[in-house]
């Protein structure tokens, strides 16, 4: 507000600090109208797709209470997914999809928080809004509203489909998966108070939420009845320990309410405590001299962060997929439709290559998410106005584009070799055919990025849409030999070409087409970037 506006505005101090936000939280809700259905449509039809499933897997209430015996008894599978507290459908479903259906809330809530929040003052945009009659926490209050708002969709679809697997417990386990996201969402809320940079807020809200899963890993694994003292640390704990459909805990819910209500407070506390653009923890000053003298290491010091990030995640993971290979055999014992949905996922081959490449291809899914985040880094830039004076100088279009390129598909190449090194570690056998199957995903993930730069060079207004075909790709891989979906629509994904290593054949058609497509693809957005007008 302006020094004369505040002087004759007789509303409570507490209203005026708030005034604007239902402006603030219609505006953020129409710029993620596409972001938001996507990611919780995708979140939504993976849970619901699971009962289903699993009633094909286990047809009959023994084959379920084996499954339960057999999951009390492996510490990996515990760790990977956590413990089982009862073998109805539900409550298996709760227990197959909670933690990563968490886990998806919460990265979905700390992106829109930090948005709506420290990427709004990094660009400038919020200073231009709280020049007018908007009130010092109102965009807070917005962000916080708009990821309110996409968890309680997600609550209420959760809550509706599962509803025919027992109403409370259907409550319950939507009303967790929704305090999950708000409990982080509050978190982002407080990092992006003490950090200049929102990728630096969206990093350490990410490793936030990658240690909440390594201590409900290390929780469950000592224990295979959720009672660590590590699983209660970890709001992923707390959604497994509310033991939906299976005696309800509902007070656990107050933990998720307690938490989320603390770390708001504390977030609005510091918000009125720092000038707007600023931060408690500012980034220090440069060298005096730059040393980044090309658009391609200038590409590199922003993306660098995230490269590491993922390749530490890819990494691990492999350690992690690896070392339960072995136990995958017991696991499945002699449930024929368990085996068909690895068989189908990783093809006909023996159960341990079937798994191995049913993981390699999910991670592979997950890469598509990298190298649209690295593709999309051209936008921000461009929307935050920091491209503009670079090719103002003697940096064309194409050389400032090719540098993060080259970063967004050379790095998913180095994420997904560092997969099959972590395979490698974690099952210490067939090195080469592994890191031969990691490799094999990379002309699928590189058509992914192909669109996403199609989306950006020709469309930039839908350029986000790119996360939409990256979630449609990810849910077809996921879901699709689940649920036996045709061939045909498995198809429409590019890893539905792909041929299933190890243990399959070579098939070299689809991977020498797919990144001919890619290229395609690549150049046709590069040379409508050349065209079209840049946002200035």
């Amino acid at each position: 507000m302006t020094a004369a506006a505040t002087a004759f505005d007789v509303r409570p101090a507490g209203s005026r600090q708030l005034a604007g936000t239902g402006t603030l939280l219609r505006f953020a809700l129409r710029r993620d109208r596409l972001m938001i259905p996507v990611w919780v449509g995708v979140n939504a039809l993976m849970i619901l797709s699971m009962p289903n499933t699993l009633e094909n897997l286990y047809d009959s209430p023994a084959d379920r209470a084996e499954l339960l015996k057999d999951t009390a008894g492996n510490a990996s599978f515990r760790a990977l997914i956590g413990p089982v507290f009862d073998d109805s459908v539900g409550a298996l479903t709760a227990w197959r999809v909670g933690v990563y259906a968490g886990a998806l809330a919460a990265v979905v809530s700390l992106l829109l928080v930090i948005r709506h929040t420290r990427d709004e003052e990094e660009s400038g945009r919020h200073e231009l809004v709280a020049s007018g009659m908007v009130g010092r926490r109102a965009s807070l209050t917005a962000a916080l509203l708009t990821a309110a708002v996409a968890n309680a969709v997600l609550a209420l679809l959760v809550t509706a489909g599962l509803a025919g697997q027992g109403a409370s417990g259907a409550l319950a386990f939507g009303l967790g998966l929704a305090g999950v996201g708000m409990v982080f969402a509050t978190l982002a809320a407080i990092v992006a108070q003490f950090t200049e940079s929102a990728r630096l807020a969206r990093g350490l809200t990410a490793g936030l939420l990658g240690a909440a899963f390594v201590l409900r890993a290390a929780g469950d694994s000592a224990s295979d009845d959720g009672s660590s003292a590590l699983t209660w640390v970890s709001p992923l704990g707390w959604l497994e320990n509310l033991r939906s459909f299976a005696d309800e805990r509902w007070w656990v819910l107050l933990l998720f309410a307690a938490a989320a209500l603390l770390q708001g407070v504390v977030a609005y506390g510091l918000a009125g405590r720092r000038d707007v653009g600023m931060s408690f923890l500012p980034t220090r000053p440069g060298p005096a001299l730059g040393r980044l003298g090309t658009a391609g290491a200038l590409a590199w010091r922003l993306q660098r962060g995230s490269v590491l990030g993922w390749s530490i995640g890819f990494f691990l993971a492999g350690v992690v997929y690896g070392g339960l290979t072995d136990g995958v055999a017991d696991l499945v014992g002699d449930n024929a439709n368990a085996r068909e949905i690895f068989e189908r996922m990783g093809g006909q081959a023996g159960l341990t290559d079937a798994f191995l490449a049913s993981m390699v291809g999910m991670l592979g899914l997950i890469a598509a998410l990298y190298v649209v985040g690295s593709v999309l880094r051209l936008h921000g830039e461009e929307t935050s106005m920091r491209a503009e004076p670079i090719l103002a100088g003697a940096v064309s279009r194409l050389r400032w584009a090719c540098g993060h390129l080259v970063i967004a598909f050379a790095g998913a190449g180095l994420i997904m070799l560092l997969a099959g090194l972590g395979f490698a570690v974690g099952y210490g056998k067939e090195v080469g055919p592994i890191l031969g199957a990691c490799l094999v995903q990379l002309p699928a993930v590189w058509v992914v990025g192909g669109l996403a730069v199609l989306l950006y060079g020709v469309l930039p207004r839908a350029a986000v849409g790119a996360w939409g075909v990256a979630g449609a790709v990810l849910l077809l891989g996921w879901v699709g030999p689940a649920l036996d979906v045709p061939q045909v629509v498995l198809d429409l994904s590019p890893f539905g070409h792909l041929p299933k290593l190890p243990g399959g054949g070579m098939e070299w058609g689809p991977v020498l087409v797919l990144p001919a497509l890619a290229a395609g693809l690549v150049a046709a957005g590069l040379a409508g970037l050349r065209r079209r007008d840049m946002t200035t």
